[in-house]
């Protein structure tokens, strides 16, 4: 496994924890501590993605519950919900990751962690949203 690959899953331990602690991320990953040795390649790379999801949060739902057909964000699983939260940050805000990969990644975690139809529905909607990419109005 990549260490970008374990980056998202930590990233993604730490947004669905603060979820539902209901706490900001930051705030769980502070009380989190230091990263271990074995962590220490990811380390960068999910804080990144946590911060990421924590500043563009707003703007990121607001996309989620526009394109996602037929569902809100309230009803999608709370995993799933911070997946596409993860995935759509990474398309739209992270140059350095190239769009098909952040794809490939999200629906990689959805298959993992998530229900049956978890993968279909991330990859649609993000797929949409890389569609969609040139058009979007993103704030800075």
């Amino acid at each position: 496994m990549s260490a970008r690959t374990k980056a998202r899953r930590l990233a993604l331990d730490i947004l669905f924890a603060a979820e539902l602690r209901e706490e900001r991320p930051s705030e769980v990953l502070a009380q989190r501590g230091r990263p271990n040795q074995d962590e220490l390649s990811e380390f960068g790379h999910a804080v990144r993605l946590i911060e990421g999801v924590q500043e563009h949060g707003e703007r990121i739902d607001e996309l989620l519950s526009t394109y996602a057909t037929g569902w809100t964000l309230d009803r999608m699983p709370v995993v799933d919900r911070n997946i596409l939260r993860m995935g759509t940050f990474e398309l739209l805000w992270v140059d350095d990751v190239p769009d098909g990969v952040a794809v490939s990644e999200a629906v990689a975690l959805a298959t993992d962690l998530s229900t049956d139809e978890s993968p279909r529905f991330v990859n649609g909607l993000l797929s949409r949203l890389q569609q969609l990419k040139p058009s979007l109005t993103l704030e800075t």
